[in-house]
């Protein structure tokens, strides 16, 4: 089982970081090796539960479909996979701090099949993928204050 997190201040309020990573779409623009994603309809409540996202990880292309396991805004937000070579559970926590936001993120993942690598050669490529997402979301979010949640570009039809 891999575990990593990873932690970083966003000069940013609470709600608009909530708000950016709560947004699955937004996940190209942050996220090495998300090439795009898509809410999925679930029929009825105000906020879809599932979403797929196409990406890429050690050079091969990956779909998989992902269910949010927990949404309270502008604290927590998480979810796993359903399906895809990697079974994860992804969470970020976040809480004011020094004007800003803290914001937590913590991964565990196993790929009983993943292309016949160790678990130890994966651990080290998420780690350093996880730390540079989060030094890339920390530079989006400071950079453009009014970084968008309705970004079209690379959203999965």
């Amino acid at each position: 089982m891999i575990n990593l997190i990873s932690s970083t201040l966003i000069e940013r309020p609470v709600k608009q970081v909530f708000d950016f990573v709560s947004a699955p779409e937004n996940d190209f623009q942050w996220q090495y090796g998300t090439l795009a994603t898509a809410k999925l309809s679930t029929g009825g409540g105000a906020m879809p539960t599932f979403f797929r996202s196409l990406g890429h990880l050690m050079g091969r292309r990956n779909l998989g479909t992902f269910e949010i396991t927990e949404f309270e805004p502008n604290e927590k937000y998480g979810f796993r996979s359903l399906s895809g070579p990697l079974h994860s559970s992804t969470t970020y926590t976040l809480e004011n701090a020094s004007g800003g936001t803290r914001i937590d993120v913590s991964i565990q993942a196993s790929a009983p099949s993943f292309f016949d690598i160790t678990e130890r050669l994966l651990w080290k490529t998420m780690k350093t993928q996880l730390e540079e997402d989060v030094a890339k979301l920390k530079a989006i979010l400071e950079e453009n204050s009014t970084a968008s949640c309705d970004q079209q570009d690379g959203i999965l039809e």
